[in-house]
């Protein structure tokens, strides 16, 4: 987003935390927080670490930068963001857009924070349902966020626009899928974290299935995420000698994407869009997903969508992809091009520009 925004003449700053990779030639500047070395988790989800440190010292560095810099919209990413940037906002008399990614209602309860999963329930919605409607903005990345924060918290459906995020097509296109020839096994991949709410537990079992008919089929899975919450299932399902897990930064999951033959999404509810879905499409991999996931994708045109949780029928999935080389190829390049006419960042900035200007129009 903010390369497609500066490649449209905006100047863009993004203030984050102090982790993650130094990228030199950027055409926005990136700021961050001092060094917290008792801090290097990049797996998803709040600790109260990240709460009570970690966004004090974001809000801090967005409050001098502001001080630097006429801003004229502070575009918030996730309730961090907003949570960060509201006071800063308010204080600064800036428009602030809340980019919405998930409901917390839904999200934290997967998440160990010492309390049960009721309470984390009951307090995500108390937090979807009291912090959205104070940003100048809605910003929402499926239109099924959209509907619930209109249906369900009664926010104006005027002031929530669904943006779809970008692929970054360039990136994806780098890389060559393998020739048919040079597969001596078909290989089924898996990109992204392990968080509970991935469905990793059902992907294992279903992929047991695949191997009790195609005993050649090989999972690898891509991520920076330990399996040994996994480890224990893997071995009850006799998959250590067909399981592969690789790590890998951002610019080599190309490669892992186009030398697998089948693409696997096995997330059962996601409010948002998963960004690894829009990334298996870029690429071309016919895809399997659970439904409650797979906004982007069309049932046997741009992909295999299965009921949430059958384990036999995302199994089933992979064997029909798996039997029927052709079939799955014209999954694959469908989803391709769904993605190069809808999940472009240059379609989706001119959406923000337009919410932007609207904006700052209503200022003067």
């Amino acid at each position: 987003m903010s390369e497609a925004l500066s490649a449209r003449g905006h100047e863009v700053h993004v203030v984050t935390y102090h982790l993650g990779q130094k990228l030199d030639s950027l055409p926005f500047q990136v700021h961050r927080i001092p060094n917290v070395p008792t801090y290097r988790k990049v797996s998803p989800g709040p600790t109260y670490q990240k709460i009570a440190i970690l966004d004090i010292l974001l809000a801090k560095k967005l409050l001098d930068l502001a001080r630097q810099v006429d801003f004229d919209i502070i575009h918030a990413h996730h309730f961090e963001g907003l949570l960060v940037g509201l006071p800063v906002a308010r204080l600064k008399r800036i428009p602030i857009v809340f980019d919405v990614h998930t409901l917390l209602s839904s999200e934290l309860p997967h998440y160990s924070m010492g309390l049960s999963a009721r309470t984390l329930r009951w307090l995500g919605n108390l937090i979807d349902r009291r912090l959205p409607r104070r940003a100048d903005h809605i910003v929402s990345v499926t239109n099924l966020i959209r509907e619930k924060l209109i249906s369900e918290i009664g926010i104006d459906p005027r002031k929530i626009t669904t943006v779809y995020g970008g692929v970054e097509l360039a990136h994806f296109s780098t890389a060559r899928a393998v020739p048919a020839q040079d597969i001596i096994s078909p290989v089924l991949v898996y990109t992204g974290n392990l968080a509970p709410y991935q469905g990793i537990d059902l992907m294992l079992r279903a992929f047991r299935k695949v191997l009790d008919k195609r005993p050649d089929a090989k999972l690898k899975i891509v991520t920076h995420s330990s399996m040994e919450p996994y480890r224990d299932l893997v071995s009850a399902l006799e998959l250590r000698g067909q399981l592969t897990v690789t790590d890998a930064d951002y610019f080599e999951i190309p490669d892992h994407l186009y030398s697998a033959s089948i693409a696997l999404n096995p997330r059962v509810y996601c409010d948002g869009l998963p960004l690894k879905l829009l990334n298996y499409m870029a690429t071309g991999r016919p895809i399997v997903s659970f439904e409650g996931s797979a906004e982007a994708l069309e049932h046997e045109r741009s992909g295999l969508v299965v009921s949430n949780g059958d384990v036999d029928g995302f199994a089933r999935a992979v064997l029909r992809l798996l039997d029927d080389p052709e079939f799955a190829g014209m999954l694959g390049q469908n989803a391709q091009s769904v993605v190069q006419e809808f999940f472009v960042w240059e379609n989706s900035i001119r959406l923000l520009e337009t919410i932007y200007d609207s904006l700052l129009s209503s200022r003067v």
